[in-house]
């Protein structure tokens, strides 16, 4: 499949780059490794990276969107990156591209694009987007090779989570080959402002148990506006404040919004994705997320979490 990948972008003189909306290190990552990797290989060739702000991610070089008018697509391929329903895509005008390519790691929920590829054994997006160029012999500057390990590092919880298999290292190796600072990823990683600090010290104060386990937090829309920050962060940024209470499975963060209620729902035992896309959400077997109607919609997926803690 990779030949096949390598194959189209090869007929296309210009290449447009999507990946999902409210973008976390895998998705940018990709974005941006793959952009370097095909200019690296095919100067020629014209090749953007579209989508909304990088938020929290606006630290990793590249991560700055071009802004292209719509007669760009004519003629184009648009590839599209770590993003598992039409719907989560950021900037839809993919469509207006002749044709479309997917990389993909999330349990797949619908067909997207003409060409499609994606394999829930690489923990990250980035995986998928290094091991492209390592199969198919293209290099990776420096720029590309940060982006795709910061990704990996992500992605992948610093190499804890249990999606992380000798794949993942080897591909990591392989990008380690090229120098990249480290320091400097891990720096804008996981330090961070002391109101960002006492923020989730206040959703730790937050966190309930239901009887059988579940761990949740729920924030109401009054409670969300009056912290002055975006959803992303009240939402995933908050979800793993409860990943290490020990003797918790399962854990799930709700926060109330203008367009319904974002959850944000974590296992570290128990496959959860078929209840997020029961609720119209999707993702991975042990993290995923959905938009709900209303609280009433969100206290029936944290039954249904607690019966799955119930075996």
């Amino acid at each position: 499949m990779f030949n096949k990948i390598l194959e189209k972008i090869k007929e296309y003189d210009t290449v447009i780059i999507h990946r999902h909306s409210s973008p976390d290190g895998d998705a940018l990552g990709s974005q941006i490794g793959l952009k370097n990797i095909i200019s690296e290989s095919f100067p020629e060739k014209k090749v953007y990276t579209v989508g909304d702000n990088a938020g929290r991610y606006s630290f990793m070089e590249g991560s700055v969107m071009d802004e292209i008018e719509d007669s760009v697509y004519e003629g184009a391929l648009a590839i599209v990156l770590d993003t598992s329903a039409a719907a989560l895509i950021s900037d839809k005008r993919y469509t207006l591209a002749k044709e479309s390519v997917r990389m993909d790691h999330h349990i797949f929920c619908e067909k997207i694009c003409d060409l499609e590829f994606t394999d829930t054994s690489y923990e990250s997006c980035c995986g998928i987007v290094t091991d492209f160029a390592r199969s198919c012999a293209l290099p990776i500057n420096s720029t590309g090779a940060k982006a795709l390990y910061t990704g990996m590092v992500t992605d992948s919880g610093r190499f804890r989570y249990d999606s992380t298999s000798s794949k993942t290292h080897a591909l990591a190796s392989h990008l380690m080959k090229t120098p990249f600072d480290t320091a400097d990823i891990y720096a804008n990683l996981y330090s961070d402002d002391l109101s960002k600090i006492q923020l989730r010290a206040k959703f730790i104060l937050k966190i309930q148990m239901t009887d059988r386990g579940v761990a949740y937090i729920y924030t109401d829309l009054e409670e969300a506006r009056s912290y002055g920050v975006d959803n992303f962060t009240l939402s995933r940024g908050m979800v793993n404040t409860m990943a290490e209470v020990r003797g918790v499975d399962s854990w799930v963060n709700f926060t109330e919004t203008e367009d319904g209620v974002l959850c944000e729902i974590r296992s570290n035992k128990f496959n959860i994705n078929p209840i997020a896309t029961k609720h119209g959400g999707g993702g991975h077997a042990k993290a995923s997320g959905a938009t709900l109607r209303d609280r009433a919609e969100a206290m029936e997926l944290l039954e249904e979490l607690c019966a799955l803690s119930d075996g």
